[in-house]
């Protein structure tokens, strides 16, 4: 993981290049006009041709400005534009709709501003942030208008900084100081962190997010409260060593004086804990408050009108609980899990805490054992991993109905010779329904192998009534939905691996070719609901649907 941001287009009178020339003559019917929004900038005008796809408009707005594909989000409705082959109208996009567009960047970097008077102030920025934005926040701090600062100089090194550079540009790596020349002092609000003065900013957009807000207290953590305690709802529970460790060594790094560090990836707030010494991360905290959609959400992605998730069939503020389930559910084979905790698929110890937010109570999130890697999926092609790696992963994303399995939250860990891929983000399992389902390693070579006998074995002990049982213990009911969900899943899986279908075959059943073209799975538990009465019992529906379903395995055989 690494951290992130909503990444900024180009300035209003530049917007228009985004509307190719080829386009500005079609009629309405070829074409529909909308806006992209990002937070902070004016929305961007953009023409969509009626057969474009998703994929197409990504790729157009990479060639823009530089927004890798694979970075991307968009965002209309309340919902994720996963599928990239089908057209953006299918999604319901008509003429002055707007999309919003969310960037994942790279990293932040660590910048120091030195005053002429020797005074210190340290920000985290992200990369694609330009210069200028260092004085649009001093001046949103100070209450100074803009126009005054334009004579302020920046300067590093020996070179006078320009307004319009990037911080990517200048600061090749963290601790990078900039000195700057003003005729008076600032008036900025400061704080001291290990004998260092840190600066203190806050945007409106910024209230409620842990990284602005715990810069501005300088205790940590409630009176007579650790600053991260596991959330245990039935006394019976016994947290497994790995979670103890983690949360006791993530508290040492709070008192410590270790802020959280905001993400540059993700759509909601994800925060890196750090260990004791500050010099590595512990853990992953990723608050129920800033989730997508959600009210703190620190990428300006707006409120879900009706408790709907980005992906359909998930409810804002159940990310956190999804995270533990996925950990909990992800067993390992025979007794014991392995020293780190993991089971089968490698899912990292996870739990739900409360962590102190320092003036303002407490948030509950899911905390996550951060794990050490060299990069994820997407950063290299896939053809070098290996079989069994890519389907522990297939076997996790099948049986919990995954909707946003896709390269970037699948980690790469790399021991001499040895590769282990590592899932991670699980906000999106569980859904009530199969309609948003996506695996990224369906198109993979490694999908299109066979299970082999161990894995094999392990599905076969597989049973979602006592999984259903098993998060109960732990707290969390599913609803009727959800409890469906994983019984038709883990059933398809189980099915199909006996009748020796490859990931693959199992996976294409499961999710959709495109977002208005039902998947096989859909089809089943359509055609199961039209051959039973409306008060058949839940027990006589999934026999129903088992029935149809060996009917249709069989036929692929």
């Amino acid at each position: 993981m690494s951290a992130a941001g909503v990444a900024t287009l180009s300035p209003l009178e530049d917007q228009l290049a985004l509307v190719p020339q080829c386009l500005l003559g079609l009629e309405p019917l070829d074409s529909i006009l909308i806006f992209l929004a990002v937070p902070g900038r004016p929305l961007v005008p953009m023409r969509v041709l009626d057969s474009e796809s998703v994929a197409s408009v990504k790729l157009r707005i990479q060639r823009f400005r530089g927004f890798v594909v694979t970075k991307q989000r968009l965002v209309f409705g309340g919902h994720d534009l996963a599928h990239n082959k089908s057209r953006v109208r299918d999604y319901g996009l008509a003429d002055g709709n707007v999309l919003h567009l969310v960037v994942q960047l790279d990293d932040i970097r660590a910048i120091t501003i030195e005053t002429a008077n020797g005074k210190n102030f340290k920000f985290q920025v992200e990369s694609g942030r330009k210069v200028g934005y260092l004085k649009n926040k001093i001046a949103a701090e100070t209450g100074e208008e803009i126009e005054s600062l334009k004579d302020q100089r920046l300067v590093l090194g020996d070179e006078e900084l320009e307004d319009h550079q990037l911080i990517s540009d200048i600061a090749k790596k963290d601790d990078v100081v900039i000195h700057m020349f003003i005729r008076e002092p600032a008036k900025v609000r400061t704080q001291q962190f290990d004998k260092e003065t840190v600066v203190t900013v806050v945007t409106p957009e910024d209230e409620g997010n842990i990284h602005i807000d715990a810069l501005n207290h300088t205790e940590l953590g409630l009176h007579g409260c650790a600053p991260v305690e596991p959330i245990i709802v039935n006394r019976k529970v016994k947290l497994a060593p790995a979670i103890t460790k983690m949360i006791s060594t993530t508290i040492a790094g709070l008192e410590n004086g270790h802020l959280p560090v905001l993400s540059a990836e993700g759509s909601g707030g994800v925060y890196f804990m750090k260990a004791q010494s500050g010099e590595s991360n512990i853990a992953v905290f990723k608050p129920i408050d800033e989730e997508p959609m959600a009210e703190n959400n620190p990428r300006g992605l707006p409120l879900s009108v009706d408790g709907e998730g980005l992906k359909r069939g998930t409810r804002v503020g159940e990310g956190a609980l999804r995270e533990v389930a996925a950990y909990l559910l992800d067993h390992p084979i025979g007794e014991c899990r392995s020293d780190n905790g993991s089971g089968f698929s490698g899912v990292p110890p996870t739990a739900l805490v409360r962590s102190s937010h320092v003036g303002k109570g407490f948030k509950i999130g899911s905390l996550q054992m951060f794990v050490e890697n060299q990069g994820s999926c997407e950063d290299m092609g896939p053809r070098a991993f290996p079989v069994k790696e890519v389907q522990k992963i297939a076997v996790l994303d099948i049986r919990l109905a995954n909707a946003d399995r896709h390269a970037g939250n699948i980690l790469v860990c790399k021991d001499g010779d040895h590769v282990q891929l590592v899932p991670i983000d699980h906000g999106y399992c569980f859904p009530e329904k199969f309609e948003d389902c996506t695996f990224e390693w369906l198109y993979w070579p490694q999908a299109r192998e066979p299970f082999s006998d161990e894995t094999l074995a392990y599905i076969k002990s597989l049973d979602a009534g006592k999984d259903i049982a098993l998060l109960k213990f732990h707290g969390w009911e599913l609803s009727f939905q959800c409890a469906r969900v994983l019984h038709l899943s883990t059933m398809l899986l189980k099915k199909g691996a006996e009748r020796g279908l490859t990931p693959y075959d199992i996976g294409s059943i499961m999710c959709r070719e495109t977002v208005n073209k039902e998947s096989e799975i859909e089809a089943l538990i359509e055609e199961a609901e039209d051959s039973v009465l409306p008060e058949t019992s839940e027990e006589t529906f999934l026999e129903t649907v088992s029935q149809i379903m060996d009917r249709h395995l069989d036929g692929k055989l």
